[in-house]
């Protein structure tokens, strides 16, 4: 063995130790993947038994556990595309039996197990992973009385999902057939191995999806049947997901899966259980004899309570018929005098009413007076006189305060009507008579008319200097005009200049 091989197994004799010193040394990578090498080389292909411990499902779809008996562990990993085609899937507490290859993970210098299958060790650990799936159930309430759906009583349509071969179908058609025929519509499945739990799923939705009024009418009610076997051949009804399919279909389903002393997952779940696939042909329809019978023997009944009815009102109609007179002029005779008796006393009955209300009449005016009627009116007579007392000195001081404002309104106007100039002030109005209140509206030469209070006079702009007025005539007086002009806006009266 050279000196490379002592490298990669550590076991080169002691005498030999010095000749090792000259060796290249190793990266910690080249070890560890040569270590890696080594473990797949050697343990290519391994099938191990333990208990699952350490369940960590990752958000990238992978699965990390640890295996583990009762003196040891190793890691495990399920990558993403594996998990869904094992035969259980992994829960902490779970004795599997598992079949992958040894490899190692250089970045923490440790060896796993990459896991190809997974399959329960045995019916022990069956058992205890379906008491798990069923606690996580019945704690959503999925096996609650209340979710459970009534059952059609006369099914026109029957669906069944079940294994087209084999003894299971031809009992339920045969037993239907006894004793309701109606149409029975079977979605082939297999009802053992892995594939079966997805296939029946998939049967349950697909029936659930048909309409009642399409080309295949959707059934009133389904079977799903499967003979009896051991608890590794019926663990595929003991699917969750199957369970929850069953719990959240529309149609009633009855659940007949083994014999009577095999109990699976969707016998909670489902709206019934029968013992056995016939049990659940006899439990889905009746017996049409019986009711055949029976509406025989109501109609029977019908017809004698009828004929005792029909005696019984003839006989009280004789009886009665027996009390009445024999002829009708006996029958009228005492409701005809009761009447003349009642006609003779009316007149009299009506003359003591008019007497006793004439007297209640008198006794009620006695005691009216003109004085109760008077005395609202001189109240109300007397408030009236208060108030017209108050009244007109209240409209005199009214008058006077509106009088003296309207006389200092007078007065405001007359100071700031702008027709009327004060001393010391003008105003510029251009050839058309329109205002100027603006030096900037001005131009060289232009002619305007400066009014002043007692009078007009016209004038040139010069050009000595900015906004400056030539006089160019003697004032005229100011005539009376027949109409004001347009006054400007307050923000455009102002002193020229």
């Amino acid at each position: 063995m050279d000196s490379d091989d002592y490298a990669f197994e550590g076991a080169a004799p002691q005498e030999q130790a010095p000749a090792r010193d000259n060796n290249p040394p190793l990266s910690i990578s080249e070890l560890s993947f040569a270590l890696k090498r080594t473990l797949e080389d050697r343990f290519g292909h391994v099938r191990i038994r333990g208990e699952i411990s350490k369940v960590t499902r990752h958000s990238s779809g992978h699965v990390y556990l640890t295996l583990k008996d009762d003196k040891a562990a190793i890691d495990g990993v399920i990558w993403k595309g594996v998990v869904r085609t094992l035969g259980a899937q992994p829960e902490t507490g779970l004795e599997v039996i598992v079949t992958g290859k040894i490899t190692s993970y250089p970045a923490r210098s440790s060896y796993q197990i990459v896991i190809e299958s997974m399959e329960p060790a045995g019916a022990g650990a069956l058992l205890a992973q379906l008491e798990r799936i069923k606690t996580r159930l019945r704690e959503e309430g999925l096996f609650e009385p209340s979710r459970k759906k009534p059952l059609p009583q006369f099914p026109a349509t029957i669906g069944v999902i079940t294994s087209p071969t084999g003894a299971v179908i031809r009992d339920i058609l045969h037993r239907i057939s006894d004793r309701w025929p109606c149409r029975v519509i079977v979605w082939p499945v297999i009802v053992q191995g892995d594939a079966a739990a997805k296939q029946v799923a998939n049967a349950v939705r697909g029936f659930d999806a048909m309409t009642p009024d399409g080309p295949i009418p959707r059934p009133d009610l389904l079977i799903v049947a499967r003979g009896g076997g051991s608890v590794e051949d019926l663990w595929g009804f003991n699917d969750e997901n199957l369970a929850r399919t069953v719990a959240d279909a529309r149609i009633p389903i009855i659940s007949a899966v083994g014999h009577e002393t095999d109990t699976t997952l969707i016998d909670f779940v489902s709206d019934r259980r029968a013992p056995t696939p016939t049990g659940a042909a006899e439990i889905a329809t009746p017996v049409l004899a019986e009711l055949q019978w029976g509406l025989a023997d109501y109609e029977a009944r019908l017809r004698r309570c009828g004929a005792r009815l029909l005696d019984d009102r003839r006989t009280r109609l004789l009886s009665v018929a027996r009390g009445l007179p024999t002829r009708p002029e006996d029958l009228l005779a005492l409701p005809q005098q009761r009447l003349d008796h009642a006609s003779s006393r009316l007149g009299s009955a009506l003359h003591r009413n008019a007497s006793v209300h004439e007297q209640r009449l008198t006794r009620v005016a006695a005691r009216l007076s003109p004085s109760i009627l008077h005395r609202p009116i001189e109240r109300r007579s007397d408030r009236l006189h208060a108030i017209e007392a108050r009244f007109r000195p209240a409209i005199e001081r009214r008058l006077q305060r509106d009088s003296e404002r309207l006389a200092a309104l007078a007065r405001a106007l007359t100071n700031l009507d702008p027709s009327r100039p004060k001393p010391g002030f003008a105003r510029v109005e251009d050839a058309e008579g329109q205002w100027i209140t603006s030096a900037h509206k001005l131009t060289e030469g232009q002619h305007v008319s400066l009014v002043f209070g007692d009078g007009q006079r016209d004038a040139t702009v010069g050009t000595s200097g900015p906004g400056t007025v030539t006089p160019s005539a003697p004032p005229t007086p100011l005539a009376p005009k027949s109409a004001p002009k347009p006054k400007p806006s307050p923000s455009d009266q102002g002193t020229l200049f």
